[in-house]
């Protein structure tokens, strides 16, 4: 189609920085003075602690008490941290917060689904969801606010590219929802980490599991390409899979690529968590057309990077997303031949087939049952899952990037009298 031509092609790497902050310490700014720790590991905490004025053993401590009552168990007031002394805890609240994403609209659909419109301190939003399923809870969690890869399905390439989100904002959008299913440990503080005694140990692991947690998983799949923005989806994952943390395996995390090929090696050894690729179409000229990263990086450099992906095997299978488009994607020799190109390249793989979930203007339209059926089929009988996924939310706008556009529509004096209805029903 002649209107593709025109579609930028994305850049390289990090084609957008995250605007200027204390860039080399890892903190954003406030306006208050103060440090927000959210989004900071133990050894950045320390050394917070140590230039505010205690010395070097006590903010190891301080820095690990605080960890644990951070991450593990969603504290944020210095207050409630019971283990540390008193007369500490003022010193805390002076100088640091504990921060969350602010939420501006929440959403929460006929079969649970939920989703939140969360705004960053400059003021831009994004989105997340939580998926509810019977064996699991995944929340999709958000890398960017808008997207640079103008994918013509996805409602989000339709919104121009402003910024990466911080290592807080994407680590404080699984606090934000652990907040909101009350998934937190209740109990006693753990008495492991009150002594100067432990200060020798190596950082242990923590013992709380995800047993019996609604939130059991996490994919990158919200707003935004997360390789595009590598180093901070790194460290924020990072802090989930921390043992004294979040604790969550990698095993639970997937995180979904339109197709950076020469970032997707070092996800796989820096993070080693599970891949997903947005594959979509299998012919040059259709995947151009939908997925434009492939003018840059085509199918067959795809795919190779794919078969070379860090930990992939039979027990860690790749995940190919395939949206299905009517009369664009879905025939029987698409079909054909995304069962031929995944075994050429001998991949561990398994395909969700994914109903278009239309929005306003959207250029296509979702394939009907009958085609995705058959579509599945015979990717079945070729011996490859294919799965096709159950179309959730669409009474919330759950597709994403439409919160996000139906808050825009709305009025700023409106915006203003439901944030200040949610703050006094908070008291």
């Amino acid at each position: 189609m002649s209107d593709t031509n025109l579609m930028p092609i994305p850049g390289l790497i990090e084609p957008v920085p995250v605007p200027r902050a204390d860039v080399v310490a890892g903190v954003t700014p406030r306006e208050d003075g103060k440090i927000d720790l959210i989004g900071l590991p133990r050894k950045r905490i320390a050394e917070l602690f140590e230039a505010a004025g205690l010395d070097a053993r006590q903010a190891k401590l301080r820095a690990k008490q605080v960890f644990h009552w951070l991450y593990h168990r969603g504290v944020t007031d210095f207050a409630e941290m019971t283990d540390i002394a008193k007369a500490m805890r003022p010193w805390l609240s002076d100088r640091f917060v504990v921060g969350r994403p602010e939420i501006v609209e929440a959403q929460h659909s006929t079969d649970g689904t939920r989703k939140w419109l969360l705004r960053t301190p400059d003021a831009h939003d994004f989105e997340m969801v939580f998926i509810p399923d019977a064996d699991r809870g995944t929340l999709c969690v958000s890398s960017q606010v808008g997207c640079t890869l103008n994918c013509r399905f996805c409602h989000t390439g339709t919104m121009r590219l402003v910024r990466n989100l911080t290592v807080g904002e994407i680590v404080g959008q699984v606090m934000l929802a652990r907040d909101a299913l009350g998934e937190w440990p209740k109990g006693v503080a753990d008495t492991k980490i009150g002594t100067m005694a432990d200060l020798d140990d190596d950082e242990d692991e923590g013992s709380y599991t995800s047993d019996g947690r609604l939130l059991t998983n996490i994919v990158m799949m919200g707003m935004g390409e997360p390789l595009y923005n590598f180093d901070n989806v790194r460290d924020a994952l990072k802090l989930v899979m921390d043992g004294d943390g979040l604790a969550l395996s990698k095993r639970r995390i997937t995180l979904s690529t339109s197709g950076v090929v020469p970032k997707m090696a070092q996800c796989g050894e820096e993070i080693g968590v599970n891949l997903a690729v947005s594959l979509h179409a299998v012919t040059k000229d259709i995947r151009d057309e939908i997925v434009p990263i492939n003018r840059k990086y085509g199918i067959e450099e795809l795919l190779q990077a794919c078969a070379d992906y860090p930990g992939a095997s039979n027990a860690r299978r790749i995940t190919f997303e395939y949206v299905m488009l009517k009369d664009k994607n879905d025939s029987d020799d698409d079909a054909r031949e995304l069962v031929r190109l995944l075994k050429h390249y001998k991949l561990p793989a398994k395909v969700n087939l994914i109903p278009f979930n239309p929005w306003p203007g959207a250029p296509y339209e979702c394939s009907t049952p009958e085609r995705v059926r058959r579509f599945s089929d015979i990717v079945f009988e070729a011996g490859i899952s294919a799965p096709v996924r159950t179309p959730r939310g669409r009474d919330i706008d759950a597709a994403c990037g439409q919160l996000k556009t139906a808050a825009e529509k709305k009025s700023r004096a409106e915006l203003d009298r439901l944030y200040e209805e949610k703050q006094a029903a908070l008291g």
